[in-house]
């Protein structure tokens, strides 16, 4: 994890809890950990940059990617090997400057190809199986945060995370919910 500078994370699962909700109008709704927004936010803090890579399509996701300053959101991704393959050439990555965040079987073409392949702790066996970090805490529930700090810890960079972030929200007193 020492060499990772991009973190890439699947959605639903992963980021949520894997329940997607449809009202009466068609409308999908998803709900999404605070502990995981605060996560991105320091490790993009922290120099680390944060992608996206889901199966889906999703307005909500664009929504809260939006208020988390991540910009890099590939949806309906078919093929997630492909997608990451890509998002690599793109940015000149090596696979260990990758970790992969994910729950569930299509997720294992992505897993392939990451350098670091981190699973929630509620993800499919195979993905356990092949895990290099499993998080404590399953998706949705601040499974995203457990593995950001993880890779923070194992870069010697944590501590100075919390700093840093507990000085920004000091410094902005109407600081707006991660």
């Amino acid at each position: 994890m020492r060499d990772v500078t991009w973190i890439v994370l699947d959605v639903d699962g992963t980021l949520t809890d894997g329940k997607i909700i449809y009202d009466d109008r068609g409308g999908e709704a998803k709900a999404f950990h605070v502990a995981d927004g605060l996560g991105i936010v320091m490790a993009q803090m922290m120099g680390l940059r944060v992608a996206i890579l889901s199966g889906r399509r999703s307005v909500a996701v664009e929504r809260r990617m939006a208020e988390l300053k991540v910009t890099d959101i590939i949806q309906g991704a078919g093929d997630k090997a492909d997608k990451l393959h890509g998002l690599m050439r793109e940015h000149r990555l090596k696979a260990d400057q990758v970790a992969y965040v994910g729950d569930d079987l299509n997720d294992l073409p992505a897993f392939d190809v990451a350098g670091v392949r981190i699973a929630v702790a509620n993800a499919d066996a195979l993905l356990l199986q092949r895990a290099d970090y499993v998080t404590p805490r399953a998706g949705g529930a601040g499974a995203v945060r457990d593995a950001i700090d993880e890779i923070l810890r194992r870069q010697a960079k944590y501590e100075d995370a919390v700093t840093r972030y507990l000085r920004l929200s000091a410094a902005n007193a109407a600081t707006p919910s991660q």
